[in-house]
């Protein structure tokens, strides 16, 4: 068995090159690269900064290169404790609290923006930022509808932005270490690709329609959605209504999704199906917590994306895995991928899991016959965004890439949105063809003012 040293990896990828034309980064260290003097840092603004949006606003502020200059949320509620948390990562540097981040995009001195609404607010943000001049790290989902994914690229590309998805695995070595893996075909020709979401997010109640909380600007964060009086089940739970987001295939399940189209190379589908069903209808939720989606492609390759939302028994990567030489144990791994070739099957935790080649038996027992760990890559991908913003090259998860990736899961959630039709899909549009009905729900409608105009192709 051969296990892959990581600090041993990232020295022979600096020496080869590896990834390099790709624009991809690897670095030792997420620290970074040097201490910039004041008049020389990167000038950031958060735009959402309840629970990732935080973690993320204090990430870039503890850097020595970075200055969160702005705090941007519609709950004004948030502002103190928030502007407090930012203010101890940066010296004492108080952000300026605002309601409307669009009073960010008119601040020149703004380089860039950290997106971390929830998901139906995630392409204006991008999208306006983008033509303010501004510099984007958007987080995943990517978009609540696919026609939003194109728009978000042509707009990065029109006015010559960066913009880097939130899919961080892409930024992992123990990654990269796999793709190379696949590349050199150590794992053999790959015809079967299985990604699985796997946890526990019961069903939940509808609230009644009450007053808006004092300092929330409840008719913006609504948005683009369709209008609706103030509700805490909303509010709280849009990971699992249609009108905010697309389910947790796209939500949770991206990341590895995501993942694996990194590892294996595999683009947009010539089809795709899918079916499910929300079996705990005692809720609010109209999203599926059961689906099964099946891509095939082009050069004789499947890939199946499966979602249960009722497990409790299988466990997401914890901290310990993630930061030390273990793996998780792989029949209970609930966000894991496994990538079948004819020489072995390549098992992969996501955000730092590692990853395991497993051939035939030996006396009935497991054979491991390659082998790397991982680390959680969250520093080296916003390390990455940082370089990019100075560097002008495309980060690791560009836009594009991510859209790809989300795009890819909205024909799922289409799909089984029509009541499980197999789509036929046209690579250069990117449309579903021949199928009124499902192209129906590429694009939704926007509520004014939150209304996101196509952009011009470049």
């Amino acid at each position: 068995m051969t296990t892959l040293n990581r600090r041993a990896f990232l020295r022979r990828s600096k020496r080869a090159g590896l990834g390099l034309a790709a624009g991809l980064t690897i670095l030792e260290s997420a620290k970074s690269v040097r201490a910039a003097p004041a008049n020389d840092k990167v000038i950031l603004a958060i735009v959402g900064c309840k629970g990732r949006g935080y973690t993320l606003a204090r990430n870039f502020a503890a850097r020595d290169d970075c200055e969160m200059a702005y705090l941007a949320d519609v709950d004004s509620t948030l502002f103190e404790p928030r502007a407090k948390g930012i203010a101890e990562c940066q010296g004492g540097r108080v952000p300026k609290c605002v309601q409307d981040f669009r009073k960010v995009l008119d601040d020149k001195s703004v380089d860039a923006i950290v997106v971390a609404t929830p998901t139906h607010w995630h392409a204006p943000a991008t999208i306006w930022g983008c033509r303010a001049g501004k510099d984007v790290y958007v987080e995943k989902p990517l978009c609540h509808n696919a026609w939003e994914g194109q728009q978000m690229v042509k707009a990065a590309r029109k006015y010559e932005r960066v913009v880097q998805v939130g899919t961080q695995n892409r930024s992992a070595p123990y990654n990269m270490a796999a793709r190379q893996y696949l590349a050199d075909g150590k794992l053999g020709k790959v015809h079967y690709v299985r990604v699985l979401n796997q946890k526990h997010w019961a069903n939940f109640p509808m609230a009644k329609d009450g007053p808006v909380p004092d300092g929330l600007d409840w008719d913006m964060w609504n948005g683009p959605a369709p209008e609706h009086a103030y509700n805490t089940t909303l509010r709280y739970q849009w990971h699992h209504l249609w009108r905010y987001c697309i389910g947790d295939l796209g939500n949770d399940g991206a990341h590895q999704f995501d993942q694996a189209r990194m590892i294996v190379g595999f683009d947009i589908p010539r089809q795709v199906y899918c079916t499910g069903g929300r079996f705990n209808t005692e809720g609010a939720a109209d999203t599926p917590d059961t689906q099964i989606a099946t891509f095939t492609y082009d050069n004789d390759l499947v890939v199946t994306l499966e979602l249960t939302l009722y497990t409790p028994y299988m466990l997401k990567i914890d901290g310990v895995v993630r930061d030390g030489d273990m793996f998780p144990y792989w029949p209970q791994c609930a966000t894991r991928i496994e990538i079948y070739g004819d020489q072995g099957v390549m098992t992969v935790g996501r955000m730092g899991g590692g990853w395991q080649v497993h051939v035939r038996t030996k006396d009935r027992q497991p054979v491991v016959k390659d082998q790397m760990y991982g680390r959680f890559p969250d520093a080296d991908h916003q390390e990455n965004f940082i370089q990019c913003v100075r560097s002008r090259e495309k980060p690791n998860a560009d836009i594009d890439v991510g859209h790809r990736s989300h795009l890819t899961l909205h024909y799922a959630t289409i799909s089984y949105r029509t009541g499980g039709q197999t789509l036929n899909i046209d690579a250069n549009t990117q449309h579903i063809q021949d199928n009124p009905e499902a192209m129906k729900l590429f694009q939704r409608e926007y509520r004014k003012p939150w209304v996101i105009e196509e952009e011009e192709e470049v």
